[in-house]
């Protein structure tokens, strides 16, 4: 699946802008503010129904009424996007093979979408929320039940903070609640383990065709359960209750959980350099792209956000070389040397 062209209407700084794309590389090219970044953000939303960047509310055009996205395939197939906060219902609706769906795209309509932004260059850096994020929506494309699973735990988790709370609050009311987040939670946990396996794959053969070094590099998860990790996690949330009560807050779980990167057996964070860094990033990303075609036999679209200026020309290299199979739409404030069949579009 390719996509040929994509239609906005008060998206962000959009009044109307259509954008034919190739069935390879896509760069578009201009100034900041230009509007680049908006849409790959409105591609990411016609393909996993939600933006990388706000909510639906702020990519609206200031004083526009609604926003509208469409995006044409190549077997000619369209997908409508539209939001009307004015609507007392529906306010989002997505419109595929002509039916209509509210709020949310079917799991069945979701394609897999593999983005890179500077932000991601803070990966290792930045909080573990955000390490988090990354290994979740990495599942969330090869398991679609997966956020189902993330909602579920997070409405037991609301429950049980709220009753921490609460000064009455009794042990056994808070049973019920450390079940069900000891249940969702083991099976989050369970998910994220199998998804470290699958990054660890080849993931040094990666880092090292970038780097040219003979380092190794590895991801890690955080928590090892001793025995069932369900067991173990409710007996772990049992055991902080009284902690929690005083907090005010469930310490305990997936939601307080981080992914470690090892360079040479050691913590990543304290020893790589800047480059290493970048690198691992790039492995990383080339690895998300290679195991969801590996485990869902499907080519991401990929979507790459101004990253070309932060990173050298081996490197610009080494991802032109691992997504030229790919769909692949890139944005730049500058026109790229790039190779012939290239599609480029300025702003």
């Amino acid at each position: 699946m390719f996509i040929r062209k994509l239609s906005v209407t008060n998206i962000r700084s959009h009044v109307e802008y259509e954008l034919n794309l190739g069935e390879y590389t896509s760069i578009i090219t201009g100034n900041n503010g230009s509007g680049k970044t908006s849409l790959l953000e409105a591609l990411y939303l016609s393909q996993r129904g939600s933006s990388f960047k706000g909510t639906d509310q702020d990519m609206l055009r200031t004083d526009a009424p609604w926003w509208r996205i469409s995006v044409q395939q190549d077997d000619m197939s369209n997908r409508t996007i539209t939001y009307d906060p004015s609507r007392t219902t529906g306010k989002k609706q997505f419109v595929s093979s002509q039916k209509t769906k509210n709020y949310r795209l079917p799991v069945k309509d979701k394609y897999p979408v593999v983005l890179f932004e500077p932000e991601d260059l803070r990966l290792l850096s930045g909080s573990p929320a955000r390490r988090r994020k990354f290994i979740d929506e990495f599942i969330s494309q090869i398991d679609p039940t997966y956020q189902t699973s993330i909602r579920k735990y997070e409405r037991a988790l609301r429950q049980r903070n709220n009753l921490l709370k609460q000064p009455s609050t009794t042990n056994n009311s808070l049973f019920v609640w450390n079940v069900m987040l000891a249940e969702y939670g083991s099976l989050i946990i369970k998910k994220r383990q199998e998804a470290i396996q699958y990054i660890n794959i080849n993931l040094t053969e990666q880092y090292q065709s970038i780097a040219k070094k003979d380092d190794n590099i590895e991801s890690e998860y955080s928590y090892k359960a001793e025995y069932n990790q369900n067991q173990q996690l409710l007996k772990d949330l049992e055991q902080s209750v009284q902690r929690d009560k005083q907090l005010g807050y469930t310490s305990i779980g997936p939601h307080r959980h981080d992914v470690f990167f090892l360079l040479n057996n050691s913590p990543a964070i304290s020893t790589a350099s800047r480059g290493e860094v970048r690198t691992i990033l790039l492995a990383l990303k080339i690895q998300e792209i290679n195991q969801i075609f590996t485990l869902l036999n499907k080519k991401p679209l990929v979507l790459l956000d101004d990253i070309f200026s932060e990173l050298d020309t081996d490197r610009q290299a080494n991802i032109e070389a691992a997504i030229k199979d790919h769909q692949v739409v890139m944005t730049s404030t500058h026109r790229l040397h790039t190779n012939e069949g290239v599609r480029h579009t300025q702003l």
